[in-house]
């Protein structure tokens, strides 16, 4: 079952990202399906730390930005979706290639949306899971 409410592409998502954090990053959106994105992040100087992994926060911008973009494009129009809290677990480093995140909803209601990212490396293998809640507010 499809849960698009306003049009959403690949194309969508990475143009009204252009001139922002997520394109300086390099986060690359892969696919929109009826019930999720998979966007990637590379793992490179621009998104590590210091010890050489992929920062932490470079993985909850990545599931912040899947996140949004799911409850934003699944809210009625003249609705908006603003986030209210994120956690994240980090699981296993990664060091070089690319980390993988896909979002699907865990509650879409009338106020309030709570959606899952789940982020992978090359191997296939979970490196953090993330829970975002966002808040559903009618139009400006």
């Amino acid at each position: 079952m499809n849960i698009w409410k306003k049009p959403i592409s690949v194309e969508e998502l990475t143009r009204i990202h252009q001139d922002t954090a997520v394109q300086q990053l390099g986060i690359e959106f892969l696919e929109v399906g009826p019930d999720f994105i998979r966007a990637r992040v590379p793992v490179d100087a621009r998104t590590k730390q210091p010890y050489g992994l992929l920062h932490g926060g470079v993985s909850v911008v990545l599931a912040e930005t899947l996140g949004s973009c799911g409850a934003a494009y699944s809210c009625p129009e003249g609705q908006r979706a603003v986030g209210l809290d994120i956690n994240a677990n980090h699981l296993k480093g990664a060091t070089a290639g690319w980390v993988t995140g896909v979002t699907r909803p865990v509650h879409i209601g009338r106020t309030t949306q709570v959606w899952q990212i789940d982020l992978s490396n090359d191997a296939g293998e979970l490196t953090c899971v993330s829970r975002i809640t966002m808040a559903v507010l009618g139009g400006r």
